[in-house]
């Protein structure tokens, strides 16, 4: 087996529901990023052999297809769409690599993609002649109802049993919008419709953030609109190939399943088995991407984890951009690609599915390289 390595990586900017792409259907954000990705490898459209996107909303079809026609690659470039929700952009790359691990590509497009603008609506079928169509937000996640919890009220049931106060995750989301306001100008982001960075993020004052009122959980551990990641649309893209000498590397990466009633726990144990995978310890990591789909749940993980509070999230988070369900895991994937090429070292990635799924990663990128398993 072969070792993997991400050649180029780039992204959308992260855009609110409503906002600058409300027009912009998913298949167009990822069909924009294809060629500066193709661009920044030297690599031509024709020596692709896959594209794989993660997408949780888009209805239905093969949106990875109709965005590789749209893009210009040759049509005898197979495209595959997966849906792990919020871990799809993730797991995306992870199979690209095993495809390239295994001898079976030599040069895959991966990521993920989401719109929650212009996502369909959608309804179950009548039973019976007459009934109206029951419209509903999200599928079922799981073959229990009663085992399959509101993802705002998990996040408050999980803040309840950790003792992770209103306080603590008001903190935390006013320091994922500091960060990411002050975070330098990056090359990660492709402009699409002339927006050229990430618009959401804000000064969140200890006034403004007393006063929102609580989404789900009880006064002292409420999770609210400001601990709760912003629904978005986004895509982001990367290309694998078989590592080189100087590329950003796949160490390692892996999916797991833990308990859909408390879903956010799931990346602790994907990044515990990982690490194990790897001999590695995840506070040793210097850099690491964490998924902050609510407060809590990054909270938590680091608690965890026993991660250094600066390393996660160094330039904000999810809460300070939002969160493109399909292309969330990408996302992570391209900063951290960008980050290891200004500074050698490790990142680790990790993000929670609804279902209570989860995956993770590490990349690396000089003398600090752990033992791949992608590797003899």
């Amino acid at each position: 087996m072969s070792a993997v390595e991400i050649r180029a990586a780039r992204r959308t900017a992260v855009v609110p529901r409503g906002g600058a792409f409300r027009d912009v259907e998913a298949f167009a954000l990822a069909a924009a990023l294809i060629g500066p990705v193709l661009a920044d490898a030297g690599i031509a459209p024709e020596a692709v052999d896959e594209l794989i996107l993660g997408n949780a909303l888009s209805g239905g079809g093969n949106v990875a297809r109709v965005a590789a026609l749209a893009a210009g690659l040759p049509a005898g470039v197979p495209a595959s769409t997966l849906d792990t929700q919020c871990c799809s952009g993730l797991d995306a790359i992870r199979l690209g690599a095993a495809r390239i691990a295994a001898g079976e590509a030599r040069c895959v497009l991966a990521g993920g993609v989401e719109s929650f603008s212009r996502a369909p609506l959608r309804a179950h079928r009548p039973r019976i002649k007459d009934e109206a169509p029951a419209f509903y937000r999200q599928p079922a996640f799981t073959p229990w109802p009663e085992r399959e919890p509101d993802l705002a009220d998990a996040a408050a049931a999980l803040a309840r049993l950790e003792h992770v106060t209103r306080a603590e995750q008001d903190a935390f989301a006013a320091e994922s919008h500091r960060r990411a306001l002050a975070a330098p100008p990056t090359e990660e982001i492709v402009p699409v419709e002339g927006v050229v960075a990430d618009p959401f993020a804000r000064r969140l004052s200890p006034a403004l953030l007393a006063r929102l009122p609580a989404l789900a959980g009880e006064a002292a551990y409420a999770v609210t609109a400001a601990t709760t990641a912003v629904e978005a649309d986004a895509a982001a893209l990367v290309l694998l190939v078989p590592a080189g000498t100087c590329g950003v590397r796949i160490a390692g990466a892996l999916a797991c399943g833990g308990d859909p009633m408390m879903p956010a726990l799931a990346p602790v144990a994907a990044v515990q088995a990982l690490c194990a995978r790897l001999g590695l310890r995840a506070a040793e990591v210097e850099q690491v991407e964490l998924m902050e789909a609510y407060a809590v749940q990054a909270l938590v993980a680091i608690r965890r984890l026993g991660l250094d509070p600066a390393r996660v999230n160094a330039r904000g988070g999810a809460l300070a951009r939002g969160h493109p369900i399909g292309a969330s895991g990408a996302i992570l994937a391209v900063r951290a690609f960008h980050r290891l090429r200004a500074a050698r070292g490790r990142a680790l990635l990790a993000i929670a599915g609804a279902g209570g799924i989860a995956s993770a990663m590490v990349l690396s990128r000089g003398e600090t390289e752990p033992g791949s398993p992608w590797q003899d």
